[in-house]
């Protein structure tokens, strides 16, 4: 075999079989790599792109790194579809399988250990937006009605849009809250994560909750029902469900991360890639 082995996942066996010609990053084909009661799902990947220096420069390309998250996520999902998958990092690469059985047998205590914890269970990925209201303080639809008579009233209505302001606020806080509390009885475990910036997302409005919920597949419908029955309850907060996916924000640390690379078989170009967080949450 020629390249270099790009690692998504490692899981245990499963019977049933993966998507039909299914392909992941740089439009290679997943392949399964059997070790120690493991398997590690790969792909060969080009040199070219993937050995240590090219992968950093290729990490500054933000449409590669698109292209390449997309084509990892595309495997995670379709190895979560039939088992459960423990991700690594995106852009962990080995010279060969020999170097990922080294990585598989390094791990393995803590492999086993988390895919013991995560067995039978998704993530499903919760925020909550503050609506944009359409105005601000310097202009509106009815700014030119609304334009102070006086210094008095200019202080007036500056006092009524910060009023307004916090106690927007005060009630998203305690929707969130109220929710956050909810799901975590509902769930398995829970992950908080750091608000979205709306600039970088995206994403209509200010993200006041961007939570990850480990939930059994058994009782995903019913989680994604009590999602369901409060988007619309609070007027202005709109609520983003999202998911199935692999469990990313449950994974251990140690199982999850790749290793420097040298020439002795190690993961290639991996410190530094990031993880992959959720790349279909838009990293939740």
């Amino acid at each position: 075999m020629t390249g270099l082995r790009y690692v998504y996942a490692v899981c245990r066996p499963f019977g049933a079989p993966l998507q039909a010609q299914l392909t992941g990053v740089a439009g290679a084909p997943a392949k399964m790599l059997h070790h120690h009661g493991l398997i590690a799902v790969v792909s060969d990947v080009p040199e070219r792109d993937f050995a240590e220096e090219p992968l950093r420069a290729h990490l500054e390309d933000l449409d590669w790194l698109a292209a390449t998250a997309r084509g990892h996520q595309q495997v995670i999902d379709a190895l979560t579809a039939v088992t459960t998958p423990l991700p690594l990092r995106l852009g962990t690469v080995f010279r060969d399988d020999s170097g990922v059985r080294v990585m598989i047998e390094e791990r393995e205590e803590v492999f086993l250990r988390t895919l013991e914890r995560l067995d039978g269970r998704v993530e499903w990925g919760v925020k909550i937006y503050v609506e944009p209201t359409g105005q601000d303080d310097a202009a509106g639809p009815d700014a030119a009605e609304a334009k102070p008579v006086s210094g008095r009233d200019y202080l007036r209505q500056r006092r009524m849009r910060v009023r307004a302001h916090e106690d927007t606020w005060q009630r998203a806080e305690r929707f969130a809250g109220r929710l956050h509390t909810l799901l975590s009885e509902h769930a398995d475990a829970a992950r908080l994560h750091a608000p979205q910036n709306s600039a970088l997302s995206r994403a209509a409005g200010q993200n006041v909750l961007n939570a990850a919920y480990l939930v059994p597949r058994a009782t995903s419908e019913e989680f994604v029902e009590i999602v369901d029955r409060t988007k619309g309850e609070e007027p202005g907060m709109r609520v983003e469900l999202t998911g199935p996916w692999a469990a990313y924000s449950f994974v251990e640390p140690a199982a999850a991360e790749g290793t420097e690379s040298g020439t002795q078989g190690g993961a290639s170009g991996a410190q530094g890639a990031g993880s992959t967080g959720n790349t279909g949450e838009e990293g939740s």
